[in-house]
């Protein structure tokens, strides 16, 4: 080898960089970033649309070297002596930009969080995954994580990166499937989305963030980085009696409601809905003496018309009510008043919306690959895996996002029925029967009991409510005697029989007399609400 030869030799392999450009290479922390070798410290960037590339010691601003443009477009490279915490100073067409290498920090996630994600018992995700406002080494930016153990390859795209696929790909941490990517100076407020390859290379579209906390308002479907905030809670009187305000001994009257069907649109034109909410669904709901508000579900949904039924983001609250944080000040003004607030809450089913959850690395992560266990015929919505350790604590760590991080008082589990039975509006040969040859949905019934034994753990007061509309038996009985542990079960026969009997004609309702009688029958079989 010739002496210009072992001087070349540390440049990036012509496949390689053709990988970057390409936005395919699966390792970008092997190529990217400082490399220490026999010829000093190789540092490489790949900045499609720069001209030109140095290298600034972090603490005084000098100069300690340039990264040389490549032949393939947007890849920089050099050797730099120094050895200190360095940042890119980037000129741009019409722009220069100081900033530290994405591709300079190490690990995030420690091994403890990767070890709970994989056991499906980490039950802060929203702390965790996501896009989380950080500092790593002293320096401010967003640390992003998404689990897609499946991918290929796995980048962020957005505001910050002109949305290009190329600038941030992501490291994988195979232990848990996760992929993650510290990148600085970040700005809270920024829309982002994740670029993903599933196996074999396949494109798929932009993903929104399972774990996103803000999102656009529809149509728009990116996902926000939420800036860091600490509610101005006022609550603890109400929360250190709730217990006894939920009880079943206690009276408790529900308004239930549709958010944004409760306002006029001039009544919110300009103004958060939260806000509109505070200043009058608040005071209302006191004069006409309700203890509970109850909200058909808040988090975000793609299709208006489902009244929030399918939900794409259930760590979000819809962007078109408003941020997160005026939620939690009409939660914290509800409590003031004296009045709970209940959730409806949808851990049955999602859309197929391609931006969402489905096929989210390629392959059925989140759902049934088959469609006799993974699709609902009625809603056009897939089911998901409850027998899948990391489903089951995603679902369970957005639960308590609402309880514990938003003080809300209790949660209505909708869809209950159709999570406990296999065949449920299916017909013969439509469903597959569990592994004991039944209808139950054993792996449901698991992961509710989960859910309700840690809500009661961790939440103490706080009510679980099923919409369950069957005969199941023990759905309010404890766990340790074999029920389901929820707290309550909501009364959809009696509201039926109910609604039945008012819509006929005055004249045959003495004939029908057993309908307003019926629900006597069974009353008592549980917590009836």
């Amino acid at each position: 080898m010739t002496h210009s030869q072992l001087a070349e030799s540390w440049r990036l392999a012509a496949d390689t960089a053709l990988a970057l450009a390409n936005g395919t290479h699966g390792d970008p922390f092997s190529v990217l970033g400082p490399h220490d070798s026999e010829y000093g410290r190789i540092i490489r960037a790949f900045l499609p649309g720069a001209s030109r590339v140095d290298v600034i010691r972090r603490a005084d601003g000098t100069k300690i070297g340039l990264l040389k443009k490549d032949q393939t477009e947007g890849l920089f490279e050099g050797i730099v002596q120094d050895r200190a915490p360095y940042l890119l100073r980037i000129t741009w067409r019409q722009a220069v930009q100081d900033t530290e290498d994405p591709y300079s920090f190490g690990f995030l996630l420690g091994e403890l969080d990767l070890h709970l994600i994989s056991e499906g018992r980490h039950f802060e995700l929203a702390t965790c995954l996501g896009a989380q406002v950080t500092s790593v080494d002293g320096v401010q930016g967003v640390r992003f994580a998404v689990w897609a153990p499946n991918a290929a390859r796995v980048a962020v795209v957005g505001d910050f990166n002109s949305w290009d696929r190329r600038r941030h790909p992501m490291r994988v941490r195979h232990s848990a499937g996760i992929w993650e990517l510290f990148v600085p100076r970040v700005a809270p407020g920024s829309r982002y989305k994740y670029d993903l390859l599933g196996p074999r290379g396949v494109e798929l579209p932009w993903k929104a963030d399972p774990v996103a906390r803000q999102s656009e308002s529809p149509p728009a479907t990116a996902s926000i980085v939420l800036a860091p905030f600490r509610a101005s809670w006022n609550d603890r009187p109400w929360l250190q009696e709730r217990a006894r305000r939920q009880a079943p001994d206690a009276p408790i009257a529900i308004y239930e409601l549709h958010l944004d069907s409760w306002f006029r649109a001039h009544d919110r034109a300009g103004t958060s809905t939260w806000d509109t909410a505070t200043e009058r669904l608040v005071p209302y709901l006191a004069d006409m003496g309700f203890t509970h508000v109850e909200l058909l579900p808040i988090t975000e949904h793609p299709f208006a018309g489902s009244w929030g039924y399918q939900p794409l983001s259930l760590f979000a609250p819809s962007g078109r009510f408003g941020p997160p944080q005026r939620l939690a000040r009409f939660i914290d003004a509800l409590h003031a008043a004296g009045i709970g607030i209940i959730l409806d809450w949808v851990p049955a089913h999602f859309p197929t919306d391609t931006h969402g959850l489905a096929r989210f690395d390629g392959t059925a992560l989140y759902e049934h690959l088959d469609p006799r266990e993974g699709f609902h015929q009625d809603w056009n919505t897939f089911i998901y895996n409850f027998g899948r350790r990391e489903v089951q604590g995603f679902l369970i760590a957005s639960a308590l996002y609402w309880l514990e991080y938003f003080h809300v008082d209790g949660l209505r589990v909708d869809a209950v029925a159709s999570m406990l039975y296999r065949d449920y509006s299916r017909k013969e040969g439509e469903w597959i029967p569990n592994v004991h040859g039944g209808r139950e949905n054993l792996e449901a019934v698991g992961f509710i009991r989960h859910l309700n034994a840690v809500v009661a753990e961790r939440c103490p007061g706080a009510i679980m409510v099923a919409e369950e509309s069957t005969a199941w038996p023990g759905v309010c009985r404890p766990i340790a005697d074999g029920g389901l542990g929820f707290t309550y079960k909501w009364n959809m026969g009696w509201m039926h029989d109910t609604l039945r009997f008012i819509t006929k004609d005055p004249v045959h309702r003495r004939y029908h007399q057993d309908d307003m009688t019926f629900g006597l029958l069974y009353a008592f079989s549980e917590n009836f609400i």
